[in-house]
């Protein structure tokens, strides 16, 4: 009997050998990710943007910013549920059949709640959580003037709070013949 995938939760991994369920690492992914993918939804149109963000383990909550004024900020003033990605791809895995051929991966879905965040404080704590994960060598009023309220009010500072989320990775251990990185030329044997 196959699976109701139309009413299985949200964040179950359909390969439950591929799920990884270690928060350590979900967490340290998010950490390290350069950029996500922003899912939300506008009279049933899904719309999807990249964007730099930073996970702040301490409120469970993802942090980024847009425009002051666009699509993501009207549908999100609308519709508060969301869906965050982040994925990196690691070896290109050829076999003898068209259909083994594989990839190495490891990814993370988040679910949850967006606003954007109106307290000055705390737009402010998430924009330099931002500058402190993409600048970490470069300090506020050493090596730049921190955000100020005029600048604060040219953007829209979002909280993502996380409801639930899933990890997804497939590794092959060792040697694998043929495997090699995706813009890189392989190595003929």
């Amino acid at each position: 009997m196959s699976r109701d995938y139309a009413n299985q939760a949200p964040a179950e991994v359909r390969r439950s050998d591929r799920a990884v369920e270690d928060t350590a690492w979900i967490e340290d992914f998010l950490r390290r990710a350069p950029v996500g993918m922003l899912a939300t939804v506008h009279e049933g149109q899904p719309f999807i943007n990249s964007n730099l963000f930073v996970y702040d383990a301490a409120a469970h909550a993802i942090y980024m910013h847009t425009a002051r004024v666009g699509r993501t900020r009207a549908n999100v003033e609308l519709e508060e549920r969301v869906c965050f990605s982040i994925s990196d791809m690691g070896r290109l895995l050829p076999a003898p059949e068209a259909l083994e051929f594989s990839v190495e991966y490891s990814g993370v879905v988040v679910f949850g709640r967006a606003r954007v965040i109106e307290d000055t404080v705390e737009a402010k704590h998430a924009l330099q959580l931002l500058l402190d994960k993409y600048f970490p060598h470069l300090k506020p009023d050493v090596d730049y003037r921190s955000t100020t309220d005029d600048e604060l009010a040219r953007t829209a500072v979002y909280k993502i709070e996380i409801d639930e989320w899933s990890g997804k990775r497939k590794k092959v251990d060792g040697d694998f013949p043929g495997a090699f990185y995706y813009g890189e030329q392989p190595v003929s044997e």
